[in-house]
């Protein structure tokens, strides 16, 4: 027989939902400190040891479970809609005094899941509308040293953490698609503070309620105007490189440098701004310094350096300093093109595969730092003993001779004469196989090592480890303010508009704004407007039967009565339902709970009917006294 609850557990999940719906009122960051404070309490309490971290995120969980989840539910009192974000906050904290307090690491990795698991269980228990707000309502809390820290939501916090449990449920990945699609828009208020909202027009199949300026906001239409703009950047810049110097003016930019520089300039700009929002607002600030962002750094920099270098040539009266600048500018220009063209890789990561890959690189990446630690020390005391073995004659060589020829031999390619020739036999030749020893056989084998375990661990999570990092890629493109989105390189377009902000009226630069984006992007506008309106899936039954989703919502199929027990009104000799559907299904295990909680349940249900069998019996005797 499957076990039914009664009492707490039964109706946890109610509860908590019904708490987490109600009205909330927008807390002080003192009252959020309190409240962060107060559920990291409730985890020491519940998480006094070391626990195995399978009990904590199953399913079944007899640690989290329903009770544990609505006793946080209520945590917050008039402030429930906060506790999801308090949870993160905490999960921040427990990670922060792992890495400070190696003794106690196990525990509070615990912990740290213990509060991510709760957050996410809580998120799950609200409708639709209620977990964007939960999810996206922004908070300030004090910081350690007194100061109020930016505005940031449990989604944000989720992503600057990288928390996966949370960031790979189902209700984040509904929030994220829903951003990403543009069926939830960001509304830009005051003091930082974004909220998601239904796009009111989602619906509709006319043209001109979808021809608007702010869809260019959309993450999937930003990412689509980045893709496309670095494409034509790329055949811009394949086209300079490959112009040979001699068959260009030196004192003046070719066609293809003006738009190469152009776009460049433009590209620095975008950057340079959206680089400076996930700082400000990001909680915790070197999140915002992700691969692709280190790589976007370099690449323009290294333009703007090529850029200077051409100037520079262009405006110098030595003609032998002119040509030399121009030599160099080129060369310098030259060096984007392995980084320019990576970045192509972008295009595809929202393929699953992709994506991941994209992961374990940046996470063998990171395994690299320490491999290039050990390496750093090992090699200075060999390149030390190379160069004074090379000073005992009494004549020295570059050390950049010495630190090439330890390179060759790390990359595989050593050279055994040079050492007992120059650095003098046999010493060198031992120091060099040392080298060789150390560098190649030891330290290669640790970061091979090291590869193996960051590839294993994510590709075991691989659904969860890629809806993290969309979740990142998507939140990223709408996180800071940004009221009317140009797209590079038409933001330096908006580069010479935003002084009139000061100006204008907000109206006025608003309704300025909006016309000049009608100007310049009245195609794209209208090709959106006609995406959204005929040929999305949502609205065309016809593009729904090319793609095979013409099929009718099963949302909330396992409560309909008619697909339980279906009649055959066609079929009059023989019919499904001879037993109905809920005698069919009583003997199924109730999967949703524990066996340790089937047991609580069932000795708490003897418990009540002991008590219910005394209380007679007292009664019995009671009025067996009486006669």
């Amino acid at each position: 027989m499957p076990v039914e609850l009664r009492g707490g557990d039964a109706l946890a999940f109610e509860e908590q939902g019904s708490l987490m719906s109600a009205r909330s009122i927008m807390p002080q960051p003192n009252t959020v400190t309190k409240l962060v404070k107060r559920v990291r309490l409730m985890i020491l309490k519940l998480i006094p040891v070391e626990v195995n971290l399978e009990d904590i995120t199953d399913a079944t969980s007899s640690i989290v479970s329903p009770g544990v989840v609505a006793a946080f539910a209520q945590a917050g009192g008039d402030f429930s809609e906060a506790v999801p974000f308090a949870l993160m906050q905490a999960r921040a904290q427990f990670l922060k005094e792992a890495r400070q307090s190696p003794a106690d690491y196990d525990e509070n990795m615990c912990r740290s899941t213990t509060a991510e698991v709760i957050a996410r269980r809580l998120v799950h228990t609200l409708s639709f509308e209620k977990q964007t707000s939960v999810m996206s309502t922004r908070y300030r809390y004090v910081e350690s040293d007194g100061d109020i820290s930016a505005p940031a939501s449990a989604l944000e916090v989720a992503i600057d953490q990288f928390a996966i449990q949370f960031l790979s449920s189902s209700e984040a990945e509904n929030v994220v698609n829903a951003l990403w699609r543009g069926q939830l828009v960001a509304e830009y208020g005051d003091n930082d503070n974004i909220e998601y909202v239904p796009f009111d027009k989602d619906g509709s199949a006319s043209f001109w309620d979808h021809l608007n300026v702010h869809r260019l906001q959309v993450p999937r239409y930003q990412n689509m105007f980045s893709i496309a703009t670095w494409l034509f950047f790329l055949f811009i810049y394949s086209q300079a490189v490959q112009t040979p110097l001699d068959s260009q003016d030196e004192k003046h930019l070719s066609e293809w440098e003006w738009i190469l520089y152009i776009l460049t300039v433009s590209f620095f700009l975008d950057g340079a701004n959206k680089l400076y929002k996930r700082i400000r607002l990001s909680s915790n600030p070197g999140a915002a310094f992700s691969f692709w962002v280190v790589v976007d750094l370099i690449i323009q920099s290294t333009l703007m350096a090529a850029l200077g270098l051409r100037l520079a040539a262009i405006f110098t009266k030595n003609p032998e300093q002119t040509t030399y600048l121009h030599l160099r500018s080129f060369q310098v220009l030259s060096m984007c093109a392995p980084l320019i063209w990576i970045k192509l890789i972008t295009v595809f990561d929202y393929i699953k595969f992709i994506g991941t890959m994209q992961i374990i690189v940046f996470r063998m990446l990171r395994d690299s730092a320490i491999f290039g630690v050990l390496l750093a020390i090992s090699s200075i005391g060999f390149l030390q003993a190379l160069y004074a073995l090379d000073a005992a004659d009494g004549e020295t060589a570059e050390v950049g001779v010495i630190f090439n020829s330890l390179a060759q031999a790390l990359l595989g390619s050593p050279d055994f004469d040079t050492p007992s020739e120059r650095f003098g036999y046999p010493f060198g030749l031992i120091i060099y196989y040392g080298w060789n020893v150390v560098g190649t056989v030891i330290l290669l084998n640790i970061l091979i090592a090291l590869y193996n375990d960051s590839f294993s661990r994510i590709e075991e999570e691989a659904t969860d480890y890629h809806m993290a990092f969309f979740a990142g890629k998507c939140i990223s493109m709408i996180r800071g303010p940004d009221l009317f989105y140009y797209p590079p390189p038409l933001n330096l377009v908006e580069f010479f508009i935003a002084p009139l902000d000061w100006l204008l009226s907000k109206q006025a630069y608003a309704s300025l704004n909006r016309g000049i984006m009608s100007i310049l992007f009245a195609l794209p506008l209208a090709g959106l407007a006609i995406f959204e309106s005929q040929m999305n899936v949502k609205h065309s039954r016809r593009m729904r039967i090319l793609l095979g989703k013409d099929h009718t919502d099963n949302d909330g199929e396992e409560d309909d009565e008619s697909a339980q027990n279906p009649e055959c009104e066609d079929d009059d000799e023989g019919k499904i339902c001879k037993r109905e559907f809920a005698d069919l299904v009583k003997d199924f295990p109730d999967t949703a709970i524990s066996s340790s909680g089937a047991i609580q349940a069932q000795l708490s249900d003897m418990q009540k009917q002991i008590a219910k069998l005394e209380s007679l019996l007292k009664a019995q005797s009671n009025s067996k006294s009486e006669q």
